[in-house]
């Protein structure tokens, strides 16, 4: 008898088949313009259909250098279905760090939002001689072709080239937020991003109704995890431009969303504003908060003011993920949850050797969500890579951390931010935890700063809370009474505030450059 071979749709078909079944909702909102799934998926359609008219074949790259808005998700979702390679750009980069990227991308085409475009036009020159596309509300000026002359006239149906793509094609390319280094592009696949899709749906409660409010810039993989999730499921993407507090609360009113994505900073912010302006965010079901470490005071405000709680999740784009529940929060304000459903990982010390519970060393992870590499970069990869002695690859994080008896795993720091202090590891992040809790503390790094007699000493930068009334020397006396003999604090300095990148991360490189040369 012969048996019936099941088919595996990869993301593009998936979609495709959204837009036949769930024709009439919702997929995406922005502003006052709606597009059901059926709307959703012909645009989509007719970018992908005008890349091919134009020579971009499956596997090129597609550079995005866009704001959020509906273009810019017809752009990734559109290149996904012609089995193009997004390479979406921080908007935040400096000039010399976007044209390396795309660069070092081999970029065949460039999609660039109105706002970004005159910033693009002086630096074409330094960059491969690509298609060019812009999103504005006429004809193209000089090098650029306009969006809409672009797509005109394109067929509305799935490319039949992604229906035989091979799940290992790749998919996006997204670099590093450079917070240790120079950055590197990470390499996802269709299979890969699938499985994201799919893994992280059950992890962060997302369903058919799922209305998801994102508000971080599409480029960073923050909003992609929220994005795919929301996608895959058929639910509805609501986008916001920017971040603003008081938006974010009467949007999650108006349109009654159901689950979010942002970095503790933005929480922060929102709680701030409910505290002091109130609002109605009882239809949020499920909040995910990643980028950065929630602290505890922090995630104890989230969980009064919001009747979900909040799922944090730690995580690389690189493919390490844990999470923790609501229900498992409580008694572990500190943990980071545990690995996502199929994945696993260990602890190990300097020499690859496996760690015990309760015993901090390097995060290690293998699972179906890891990126199969670097773009480019084999060097990085080999750097990346953990072998065990049954052969078997894992993926190194570069993060310091602990599991406890009951498997949650706990941050300590990241492994480069270390202090290595009088032959002693000192872990900033356990100094910042002090420093965090005096009344007079806005927002505080811990790095390591050159010391003749103990090689590196430890340095706090605190920005003071408005209205603060004590003095640096006060306040680093208070800190170094409550911290241990290794980790008292050499100096302590105010500063107006700490660097970030997009995703809420300080920007330590940058400290370090400023504070420890």
């Amino acid at each position: 008898m012969t048996g019936f071979e099941a088919p595996v749709p990869l993301l593009p078909e998936i979609l495709a088949l959204h837009g036949q079944w769930r024709a009439p909702r919702a997929a995406v909102i922005c502003g006052d313009t709606t597009l059901d799934w059926r709307a959703f998926t012909a645009s989509n359609h007719r970018f992908a259909h005008a890349l091919a008219s134009r020579g971009i074949a499956a596997g090129d790259r597609v550079g995005v250098v866009m704001s959020n808005g509906l273009p810019m998700v017809q752009v990734l979702f559109g290149s996904l279905a012609a089995g193009a390679v997004s390479v979406p750009i921080n908007l935040s980069v400096s000039d010399e760090a976007l044209v390396a990227m795309l660069v070092d991308a081999g970029i065949r085409a460039l999609v660039v939002s109105a706002d970004q475009q005159h910033r693009l036009t002086p630096l074409l020159q330094q960059l491969p001689d690509a298609l060019r596309v812009t999103v504005t509300s006429g004809p193209g000026e000089d090098a650029w072709e306009s969006l809409d002359v672009f797509c005109a006239g394109q067929p509305d149906t799935l490319p039949d080239v992604v229906r035989a793509l091979d799940p290992d094609a790749p998919l996006n390319i997204i670099y590093s937020s450079g917070t240790t280094g120079l950055p590197k592009g990470i390499l996802h696949t269709q299979r890969t991003r699938r499985d994201w899709a799919y893994d992280l749906a059950i992890a962060l409660r997302y369903h058919g109704a799922a209305r998801t409010l994102l508000t971080i810039g599409l480029y960073s993989n923050i909003s992609w995890v929220a994005m795919l999730c929301t996608v895959l499921a058929g639910g509805t993407l609501v986008l916001h431009e920017r971040f603003d507090p008081a938006a974010f609360v009467a949007t999650a009113a108006s349109e009654r969303i159901t689950h979010t994505a942002m970095v503790p900073i933005q929480f922060q912010r929102v709680v701030e504003h409910l505290q002091a302006h109130g609002g109605d965010v009882s239809s949020l079901q499920a909040m995910m908060s990643c980028g950065s470490p929630l602290r505890e005071g922090l995630k104890r405000d989230i969980f009064a003011h919001f009747p979900c709680g909040i799922i944090e999740l730690y995580g690389l784009t690189e493919g390490i993920i844990t999470t923790l529940d609501p229900e498992d929060a409580e008694g572990r304000w500190a943990s980071v949850g545990r690995p996502l459903i199929g994945t696993d990982l260990r602890i190990v010390d300097e020499h690859n050797r496996e760690l015990p519970h309760g015993v901090s060393g390097e995060i290690v992870s293998r699972g179906r969500i890891s990126m199969p590499g670097y773009w480019r970069r084999e060097d990085a990869n080999a750097e990346a890579q953990y072998i065990d002695a049954n052969g078997r690859q894992w993926l190194r994080s570069g993060d310091i951390g602990y599991v406890d008896a009951e498997g949650f795993l706990y941050i300590v720091d990241r492994k480069k931010d270390m202090i290595l202090s009088g032959g002693q590891n000192i872990y900033p992040q356990d100094i910042e935890a002090v420093l965090v809790q005096h009344p007079c503390v806005s927002d505080v790094a811990v790095i390591g700063v050159p010391s003749a007699r103990w090689g590196e000493s430890p340095l706090a930068l605190v920005v003071p809370a408005p209205g603060a009334a004590v003095a640096e020397g006060e306040l680093l006396a208070w800190a170094n009474a409550r911290l241990g003999k290794q980790q008292r604090l050499a100096d302590l300095k105010f500063i107006d505030a700490l660097p970030r990148n997009p995703n809420g991360k300080i920007l330590k490189r940058e400290l370090r450059l400023q504070f420890a040369e």
